[in-house]
């Protein structure tokens, strides 16, 4: 057997881990890494613009996946590039590994050329950092930290010298077994035993989810009914929680809608499940509550807990749900799906009113129409800002549809890198990337890697020229808007010169029609609407103590915004609550 360098042994470690691809761009320090992997037909190398694009893509191919997935950057300014994309992913628990070439080995804390400490720098954004200084620290530092970014479900980063990555790598390195996947947590029985006790004594239980329900579906369902108990979420357990849910009170939080919030406050037991929830200021204080988390440490750091339990939500469920008793009483569940369906049905003309000759076009419109055309297993990477509005409002969850975007880290620019890392997951599934003007200019060079690769990605370019959710910012704190105006070209027209479809609508009536013609494209596509922008939105529970850090406005010009599907599914489920 022909001996290796680190770089190959580096790549073949990577590859029984099952990394399919790594996001990057090419530089001195990182060319053994990608020599090695232009050799190796298990591992594809994908040449991005912008590091950071890299780091967004593997966070959401591993969302997509749940597997491992790579990127890389060369020494100094090329990794520190990777740093926001890293962050993202870190606190969307993706299991990421970031490889932070390095300088020359002997060149290190000299001040040399692009010289700067990754190890380090990448610390808070990663649960390993590491640097490989000797070819014999490899096999066991790469298994470290593969598996501290699988099983604790972030990024780990490698920090590599060119110089070392290019020397001899040890003959007969052990070829450890590594772990890629997780195991499952059961809470101890007397945890268990304290929950049955507070479930059965309670006589209105609330549960609110978040992301940690991933797969537990039937589980959640199968307890609400045993309770009775309505079923809220967090934007992040939308996807997993919302559909066929004859319980669902809608989200709470800065984006919510319907009774969620009224669902948590005026119950006598909320359970938190799976959620890291960061608002504490839409959460009670009068009521006891329980938090169940396979992470102890998002345990009681959100709201004071009356018990605190450690567990994936799942395996918490199938063990709680056949001891605690069945109860009976279902007027606390009916109120607040009766509310819920009120509170819907008193916003959803804000979308609906003359839509077809409202110029600019409503952005809650737009969002409408593509919950419908799109595909039922689509992907949906959406944009910080207000497009995080629309899709929480607008998009249908149904158990195969996805919506990915940096819910935890709020990063501007993240929806087309993030539909880069989700499409090369899949070339057949649609991915809708939901981009606002301001987002998608900011990291646009990287539509040239959809080109590159003929990825299908279908943009849908929220534009009204201005970075809206700023805007209302600024509104709250009794500001004019400033800084907040973007001149924008006409993108369907880049989008053409980069050898891409691209249609631009500012009409509702060509809505739909440039939607179809784009899905139908068989290559990448951008269509590019010119959208209103006074449509902006406010929760349905506001306080002084909420209007900090977000925007929240009693201006006339600010929409209640609609809630397209979910008002039918609100109507759906009051049909199961007894009439008086």
């Amino acid at each position: 057997m022909a001996k290796q360098n680190v770089a190959e042994q580096f790549v073949d470690i990577l590859t029984r881990a099952g990394v399919r691809r790594m996001y990057g761009v090419v530089g001195d320090s990182l060319n053994p890494v990608v020599d090695a992997i232009r050799r190796n037909a298990a591992i594809e190398w994908i040449q991005v613009r912008h590091e950071e694009t890299a780091a967004f893509a593997a966070a959401a191919e591993a969302q997509v996946t749940g597997n491992l997935a790579a990127c890389a950057g060369s020494c100094g300014p090329g990794n520190l590039h990777l740093i926001n994309g890293l962050y993202d992913a870190h606190r969307s628990m993706a299991p990421v590994l970031a490889l932070a070439s390095h300088i020359p080995s002997h060149e290190i804390g000299l001040g040399y050329f692009q010289e700067t400490h990754p190890d380090q720098l990448f610390r808070e954004c990663s649960h390993y950092s590491e640097m490989i200084s000797n070819p014999k620290q490899m096999p066991r530092l790469l298994q470290t930290a593969i598996q501290h970014a699988v099983g604790q479900q972030g990024v780990s980063v490698v920090t590599l010298p060119g110089d070392v990555a290019d020397e001899q790598a040890p003959e007969k390195a052990a070829e450890t077994s590594l772990v890629t996947s997780r195991p499952s947590i059961r809470p101890g029985d007397s945890d268990l035993e304290k929950l049955v006790k507070m479930v059965d004594e309670a006589e209105k239980v609330t549960l609110f989810c978040g992301s940690g329900t991933a797969g537990a579906h039937a589980e959640v369902m199968e307890f609400a009914e045993k309770v009775k108990s309505p079923v809220g979420h967090a934007l992040r357990g939308k996807e997993w929680i919302q559909y066929d849910n004859p319980y669902d009170v809608g989200m709470s939080g800065l984006l919510g809608y319907g009774a969620a919030y009224e669902a948590t406050h005026e119950c006598d037991l909320l359970i938190l499940l799976g959620t890291d929830f960061p608002y504490n200021a839409f959460l009670p204080d009068d009521v006891k509550i329980v938090q169940v988390d396979i992470r102890p440490e998002h345990l009681g750091r959100r709201s004071r807990l009356d018990l605190a339990v450690w567990g994936d939500v799942k395996e918490t469920l199938r063990c709680l749900t056949p001891r605690v008793r069945p109860k009976n009483d279902r007027k606390f569940l009916d109120k607040m799906l009766k509310k819920h369906a009120d509170a819907l049905e008193g916003v959803v003309k804000a979308y609906t009113r003359k839509v077809e000759k409202h110029v600019p076009i409503h952005p809650e419109y737009v969002a409408s129409v593509l919950d419908e055309l799109a595909d039922d297993d689509a992907v949906f990477t959406v944009d910080t800002g207000m497009c995080n509005v629309w899709a929480a409002r607008y998009l249908s969850p149904n158990g195969r549809r996805r919506i990915i975007g940096s819910f935890s880290h709020g990063s501007m620019a993240n929806a087309l890198p993030h539909a880069i890392g989700a499409q090369f997951t899949d070339r057949n599934r649609q991915v809708v990337s939901m981009s606002g003007d301001g987002g998608f200019s900011m990291l646009m060079g990287d539509f040239l890697t959809l080109v590159q690769y003929d990825l299908p990605v279908k943009v849908v370019l929220f534009n009204n020229s201005s970075l809206g959710m700023v805007e209302l910012e600024m509104l709250v704190a009794g500001l004019p808007s400033f800084g907040t105006g973007n001149k924008n070209p006409d993108f369907a027209a880049v989008a053409r010169a980069c050898g891409a479809y691209g249609v631009r609508v500012e009409k509702p009536k060509q809505l739909a029609g440039a939607l179809k013609d784009a899905f139908k494209h068989k290559g990448p596509a951008l269509v590019d609407v010119v959208t209103d922008p006074n449509a902006l939105s406010i929760p349905p529970k506001i306080s002084a103590d909420m209007v900090t850090g977000f925007a929240l406005s009693a201006s006339k010009i600010v929409l209640d915004g609609g809630v397209g599907r979910m008002l039918q599914m609100a109507r759906s489920n009051l049909r199961n609550v007894p009439r008086p």
